[in-house]
């Protein structure tokens, strides 16, 4: 299946997303803020193929928000998916701000295993193809 490097700073959300995504059949990277990811990314990623990133927006010394334009100039057709539990709670469009910035879908946080892999499965076979999922 893919190769799929997830990013979040609770690590039993980590956890929780290898899980989901491992029993699905993917591969998966963790990294546990933005600044790791991005760093991880840097130095690994001529060696291995990352298919899709699953990114929490709100994390502590780099946010989803950071990768997502990092990302974005070193690999411009990555498939970003932007996850967060705060969406809601402040005040700034998390969600609009992460696709305005590249993020192909969205999932607010609590959600369960099958959209979580849906949303994976369809954003892996289409063509940046914007959505949100609630």
């Amino acid at each position: 299946m893919a190769r799929i490097l997830v990013i979040d700073d609770e690590s039993g959300m980590l956890s929780v997303l290898r899980e989901m995504l491992e029993s699905a059949g993917h591969l998966v990277v963790e990294a546990r803020n933005g600044a790791v990811a991005v760093r991880w990314w840097r130095e690994h990623t001529h060696e291995q193929t990352i298919d899709l990133i699953v990114t929490d927006i709100l994390m502590p010394e780099k946010d989803g928000i950071e990768v997502i334009q990092e990302i974005r100039q070193l690999a411009p057709n990555m498939k970003v998916i932007a996850i967060s539990g705060h969406s809601q709670v402040v005040k700034i469009p998390l969600f609009d701000v992460a696709k305005r910035l590249g993020a192909v879908r969205t999932i607010a946080k609590p959600f369960i295993m099958e959209t979580l892999l849906n949303v994976v499965r369809a954003t892996l076979d289409e063509n940046h193809s914007p959505g949100t999922v609630n």
